[in-house]
């Protein structure tokens, strides 16, 4: 349906009532995101512990425990001993050797930050440290499940019954996750929690490409996704900040997935969708509708079906394996699932390190949200002036160098340190809205899909390590910088191979696409098309005829 977009542009306009309207309820879709993604930075966060000494009193502190138990360094800081304890003579009553044991009796947690988190109900420290992090770990790795599944699924059933399937059921998930009882059964629901947080963002994001054209399209793929998420960000530490129990504060932010319910209303299925599956009167009717609310007058007989005389072969199908087919396309993928990665890796590291930076977790975190804001903001203005193979490798090079400044620091400036990590995230945050809008512009029409898919569950690899890097940052807290900003150069450096995409036409076909920018020969007969948009070459010595996924032609 090649003129589908320029008839709806003439008929309803870019920018009319029924857009706005559309715009508006998907981007607040993605609030739910924004918190629901973010919440382990105060959920799972580790406040400071020792071993419980029974003879002593079970508060936090005391003189006592200066004397049964050995201290450690953390942070330049003595503080008691977080694993240890010197083990009690039998025959002296409290009277202690310097033999020391491990927290046999449990620990002891401070509450000056928080009534409970799943760290102090199910005591993941010392030998169990790993599964506070690797509970994040679960999160992304049903994101990438999410990922995956959610595209399948609504190409099938439609994207408006996935959005509204996934949403009820992450507002259930995210009930059943506040009164889990063992840590065994927060991963699981966990787990489930972050596929229906992805295939709804996932359902979201394709039907505001879908419903909406030209400018407001992309500002939606920038914009709309990035105040909504950042939006969700800021609710988070003013909920926490209120809400210090764990479970409570779960419980707080699902009530809030109910104010979505009358949302559902307002949101079509997609017309795009529709007419590939030849419900061409319902695709109709919802333009009618839009027409209505925009006071336009829509003709009689807005599609007209004609019989296409070409059969769809095997020939026109594409797979997964299309992306590594050609040269070209080969590289475009590997260097972008390697940026992906990368950016991932920052962002969520950025993100969930906030709690090790010095200062109050809350107002950092409100901050780190607020960056958030003017970054989206940034790079939406700058990608209508600047070129692509500027912007992608602008913010992730002054990203990484930001971070890497960080260990040079004193430890007395901790306001320079916590603004140096809130620069390098705002630009990280500006590098991840923008490379969902590069990397579309870089794919071809037939794999573009695909493509995205692939990347985005590649950048689940960043993520899922994310929790990990920031974890270091309780033991040494400029180590995760170094490592984020060391790698987030090496991409930004990568990124400047690509091609440049601005002000030029989406690619159709795989022959289609460039080369990256250090390939200077030639291109060969099989990487380019030179006889036109009508023709592909599948393989060396063949061309073949290619055409839509649909049967009929739909014309207004």
């Amino acid at each position: 349906m090649k003129d589908y977009e320029e008839s709806i542009a003439r008929l309803l306009g870019e920018w009319g009532p029924f857009q706005r309207l559309i715009y508006i309820v998907l981007s607040l879709n993605y609030v739910q995101h924004g918190y629901t993604s973010l919440s382990m930075v105060f959920v799972g966060d580790t406040p400071p512990h020792h071993c419980r000494v029974p003879s002593l009193n079970s508060s936090y502190g005391g003189l006592g425990y200066n004397l049964s138990i050995p201290t450690e360094e953390l942070k330049g800081e003595t503080i008691l001993s977080r694993c240890r304890r010197y083990t009690e003579q039998e025959d002296f009553g409290s009277v202690y050797s310097n033999d020391t044991e491990g927290c046999v009796d449990g620990w002891v947690f401070s509450k000056d930050r928080y009534v409970s988190t799943i760290v102090t109900e199910w005591n993941l420290v010392c030998d169990d440290a790993w599964k506070a992090p690797f509970t994040l770990s679960v999160f992304f790795f049903g994101v990438l499940v999410g990922s995956f599944c959610s595209g399948i699924l609504s190409d099938r059933y439609g994207r408006k019954i996935i959005l509204i399937t996934a949403k009820v059921l992450q507002v259930v998930l995210s009930f059943i996750l506040a009164f889990s009882n063992s840590w065994e059964m927060f991963c699981v629901v966990y787990f489930g929690l972050a596929v229906m947080t992805t295939s709804s963002s996932g359902a979201i994001f394709v039907l505001g490409s879908e419903i909406l054209i030209q400018s407001a399209r992309e500002s939606f793929g920038i914009l709309g996704y990035g105040l909504g998420h950042a939006t969700g960000y800021a609710i988070l530490p003013l909920f926490a900040y209120f809400i210090r129990d764990r479970m409570l504060l779960q419980i707080g932010l699902s009530l809030v997935g109910f104010l979505y319910i009358p949302l559902f209303w307002f949101i079509p299925e997609s017309p795009r969708w529709l007419i590939t599956q030849g419900r061409l009167q319902e695709a109709e009717a919802i333009i009618r509708a839009a027409a209505k609310r925009n006071g336009i007058t829509p003709p009689e007989e807005i599609f007209q079906q004609e019989e296409s005389e070409h059969k769809p072969s095997s020939q026109d199908k594409y797979t997964w394996l299309d992306l590594l087919k050609t040269s070209n396309m080969r590289n475009i993928t590997v260097v972008n699932i390697i940026i992906w990665i990368s950016i991932s890796l920052a962002y969520y590291g950025l993100s969930f390190n906030t709690s090790n930076l010095d200062g109050d977790p809350y107002l950092n975190c409100l901050i780190s949200a607020a960056t958030e804001f003017v970054a989206y903001a940034f790079v939406w203005f700058i990608a209508h002036y600047a070129p692509r193979r500027f912007v992608l490798p602008f913010t992730l090079l002054l990203g990484g160098a930001l971070m890497l400044l960080i260990q040079l620091v004193p430890d007395g400036l901790s306001g320079l340190i916590i603004t140096l990590a809130m620069m390098g995230r705002l630009v990280v945050t500006g590098a991840y809205a923008f490379v969902y809008v590069f990397y579309a512009e870089l794919l071809p029409t037939v794999v573009r899909n695909m493509g995205l898919g692939v990347s985005s569950m590649a950048a689940r690899i960043g993520s899922a390590s994310a929790p990990h890097v920031a974890h270091i940052g309780t033991y040494n807290k400029t180590l995760p910088f170094i490592l984020m900003g060391t790698i987030s150069l090496f991409s930004g450096g990568l990124s400047l191979l690509l091609p440049e995409t601005k002000g030029e036409n989406l690619p159709e076909l795989i022959s289609h696409v460039k080369p990256l920018q250090c390939y200077c020969h030639k291109a060969r007969s099989g990487d380019r098309n030179s006889l036109g948009g009508d023709v592909q070459l599948r393989n060396d010595d063949e061309l073949t005829p290619t055409r839509g996924p649909e049967d009929a032609v739909v014309k207004f």
